[in-house]
């Protein structure tokens, strides 16, 4: 059940977009943990691009909000890190294959 609960998790997080690059949190690399506790408790660590991002407290809020939407998550938890800092390299391959991304991460 934790593995089909993670996917449903990870599917949930794919839906939050930094509203400053258009590609969601998850594959911008931006979730560094998703860890799923007894009776659906999630926890997520989770960075930003950058420590004085104008939307710091909008992007954490949003995902938690989309993961307690999920089916079996009991409760969610987004904890906001900045170590280790944020690079484009952290993104999966989908958000680097992301044209629209292309020259945006080139900023960072």
């Amino acid at each position: 059940m934790t593995d089909e609960l993670r996917q449903r998790v990870v599917r949930a997080l794919r839906t939050v977009h930094d509203p400053e690059i258009p590609v969601n949190v998850y594959d911008l690399g931006l979730i560094y943990a998703v860890e799923i506790g007894d009776g659906g408790a999630v926890s997520i660590r989770m960075t930003l691009t950058a420590p004085n991002c104008p939307v710091a407290d909008k992007i954490p809020a949003d995902v938690e909000r989309a993961v307690r939407a999920v089916e079996g998550v009991s409760s969610a938890s987004a904890e906001l890190v900045f170590e280790p800092a944020w690079s484009p390299e952290k993104m999966t391959d989908v958000g680097r294959l992301d044209e629209r991304v292309g020259k945006l991460v080139t900023h960072f």
